[in-house]
């Protein structure tokens, strides 16, 4: 089980450096990503609530570094496209996450885990679901078909890879805060805490920016 986000490729971005990525893939998230991982990582999440102003938010500013990150740091609920990939590296049976999914929700996995109920990740076309059956876990890569592959695995071994799971949040975030502190000087704080929202961690103690 990976936390990964959904990515494209970052053509003509150059606020900061990114990595060259393929587009509509998916990028693990760890304490294993270099530098240019990172940042295509920061930026993903950036676009992803790359939203002109409305309501009672602030508006966008001029300057081109503080308007990308506006979304990000002005948002009150935070999207990152992705979710949980699960691989059965037996079979190469891969969960991906559906349309409807999220990484911010990645906690809705604990929730399944406690009380069994249907867990969905998209629709029509593709549908991802996790059902609970007593001690067992299927999860179903895609419910629209009658013969869909699917990863059968027990209660145990899924909160064992939800800890892990959080671990790479957590390891990933470590990382980000250090890479905002030397990209991000002047938004270090700011974006370390959005991020830690997005993925529902605790943020990093860190200084607090000029």
């Amino acid at each position: 089980m990976q936390p990964v986000l959904e990515i494209y490729a970052p053509d003509g971005f150059d606020l900061w450096p990114v990595a060259e990525i393929k587009s509509f893939g998916f990028l693990p998230l760890s304490g294993e990503l270099s530098p240019a991982e990172v940042g295509t990582a920061v930026m993903r999440i950036a676009s992803c609530n790359d939203i002109d102003p409305d309501g009672d938010r602030p508006p966008r500013p001029a300057a081109a570094l503080d308007s990308f990150l506006h979304g990000l740091l002005t948002f009150d609920n935070l999207y990152a496209a992705g979710g949980l990939r699960v691989t059965d590296k037996s079979t190469g049976v891969t969960f991906l996450p559906g349309c409807c999914d999220g990484l911010e929700d990645w906690r809705d996995w604990h929730q399944f885990v406690d009380d069994g109920s249907l867990l969905g990740f998209g629709h029509d076309p593709v549908s991802p679901i996790a059902e609970r059956f007593g001690d067992t876990v299927r999860l179903t890569i895609n419910a629209e078909r009658s013969d869909s592959p699917v990863i059968e695995l027990c209660v145990t071994e899924l909160r064992h890879l939800l800890t892990g799971a959080e671990r790479d949040l957590s390891d990933f975030l470590t990382l980000a805060t250090d890479w905002s502190s030397r990209h991000l000087p002047g938004h270090c704080t700011s974006v370390t805490a959005a991020l830690a929202r997005v993925l529902d961690l605790p943020a990093p103690a860190i200084t607090p920016d000029p």
